[in-house]
């Protein structure tokens, strides 16, 4: 058991690395597959949300599966289910085929990495728990490094169907070192599932997002379709609400919320990823449609961002032990989200080097606010709540990626109506990420309510916290 912290992370930062590089070359080809299909740019948000979504359905029940049916086994059906939607992406040739083939990679997505993740926190002491989430996150960073650039590279050359190819060989070494190097954790005396709360939250959460994300887009679905959805989910997630708090054990269990650490990383943190998420959205599009830049010349600034976030990796343990979670998460999360709005400033003038510079500094910081709030979130989490605790803090991660994409792609169409003309501008881009940016600023708000010492046993600053009057 004693190899397991070391090797552990980096079987899992195999399905990270697949998954976030696939997010990140899809959002570099974009305005390609957008042309190539035939559709409006801003359509193509939905390659996007119905992977989100399928993610928000399926995480609810990944902590069941893992310990009903083993973390291994679980484990390698997803990257397996992943890798499958990856060749079912590549083969796509129309808008309905291609979401179909992301809604089957989310599937397999939904299970994948929390279940490694899972894995990862019933492995660790907590003192080694910010190391670990750091470890973990390190090789996985190399996908938003290296997949913008490739993926730019691909399209411009090539074609973009090629760029999910290259989930296939990482999902077969997944496969390899999970037999080899996973352990089979599994839970006694599992609960039976939760099979109507279950439902009530993939439905509403599932109506809801995607009739917000069809808003408008009377060629996606009739006028009457989208608040009819959008009515649909909010009355059976309001019913998800009243179910859980009525049950022993709930497919998302929202009592969890009353420890303070979790809550605020949680929440806060979902406000904090609105902005974060839109960015794979907006700032491809606006580097090529707005700036007219090719894919290539696009994916190599993007990528500045990941590089950024890699370097912080080597720090983020010793900056929290030194000013702790509070500090560090509402000083960072203002740093952070002026670093979002500030990219509504750029122009086609503005040189690469300051671009470049500008992504550089706020992968760097993002990235340290991310390391924060998961490890804040789980500090004060008991070992068997664990489980939940993920399934939850997974479900709130996507869906607040989804919201971001939903709210930055619905100021674009504003614009766009306002000035009665389809065509984007660098301005309208402009009013998106100063609106993300401020909605990520909000999340500071729940930090603030945090003690000094919360988290500390994590964070290393208890003989600190344990002297202060």
């Amino acid at each position: 058991m004693a190899s397991f912290p070391r090797v552990i992370p980096l079987v899992v930062a195999s399905a990270l690395f697949m998954e976030n590089t696939d997010g990140t070359v899809i959002a570099t080809s974009l305005p390609a597959i957008a042309a190539d299909l035939g559709e409006d740019p801003v359509i193509l948000k939905l390659a996007f949300t119905t992977y989100l979504l399928a993610l928000t359905v399926f995480i609810p029940i990944s902590g069941w599966c893992a310990d009903r049916f083993g973390a291994r086994n679980v484990f390698r059906a997803a990257i397996a289910v992943f890798t499958l939607g990856s060749i079912a992406c590549g083969l796509s040739t129309s808008l309905e085929g291609l979401i179909a083939a992301r809604a089957l990679q989310g599937m397999g997505g939904a299970m994948m990495v929390p279940v490694g993740r899972l894995i990862i926190l019933r492995t660790v002491s907590k003192s080694e728990m910010v190391s670990a989430l750091a470890t973990l996150t390190i090789p996985a960073l190399m996908g938003p490094l290296l997949g913008p650039p490739l993926g730019g590279f691909i399209t411009t050359y090539f074609d973009w169907r090629w760029i999910f190819w290259i989930n296939v060989p990482v999902g077969l070494l997944g496969l390899v070192l999970a037999t080899i190097y996973m352990p089979d954790i599994r839970e006694e005396g599992v609960p039976r599932l939760d099979v109507p709360g279950f439902f009530l939250s993939a439905i509403g959460l599932s109506a809801l997002v995607f009739g917000a994300t069809v808003f408008g887009r009377d060629d996606v679905l009739p006028a009457y379709g989208a608040p009819t959805l959008i009515a649909i989910g909010i009355v059976l997630t309001t019913l998800y609400v009243w179910h859980a708090r009525r049950v022993s054990k709930p497919i998302l269990d929202l009592k969890l919320l009353d420890i303070d650490t979790f809550r605020s990383g949680t929440v806060g943190g979902s406000l904090f990823r609105i902005g974060v998420g839109a960015v794979p959205f907006l700032l491809p599009l606006m580097l090529q449609l707005g700036f007219k830049l090719t894919p290539f010349q696009s994916g190599t600034l993007t990528c500045a961002a990941a590089l950024g976030a890699l370097t912080m990796k080597f720090t983020a343990a010793r900056i929290l032990k030194r000013f702790g979670f509070r500090t560090v998460l509402i000083v960072n999360g203002i740093v952070s989200a002026a670093t979002l709005a500030v990219q509504g400033l750029f122009t086609p003038e503005t040189p690469h080097l300051v671009i470049l510079a500008i992504l550089l500094a706020g992968g760097f910081f993002r990235s340290l606010q991310f390391t924060s709030l998961n490890a804040l979130s789980y500090s004060d989490v008991p070992q068997r709540e664990m489980g939940p605790a993920t399934s939850l803090y997974s479900v709130a991660q996507q869906l607040s990626l989804a919201a971001g994409i939903v709210c930055a792609a619905s100021v674009l169409e504003l614009a766009q109506y306002l000035r009665g003309d389809l065509m984007l501008t660098v301005s309208d881009f402009a009013y998106a990420f100063f609106a993300v940016g401020l909605i990520s600023a909000l999340s500071v708000v729940l930090h603030m309510k945090l003690t000094p010492d919360a988290g500390a046993e994590v964070s290393g600053r208890v003989v600190e916290a344990s002297r202060s009057p």
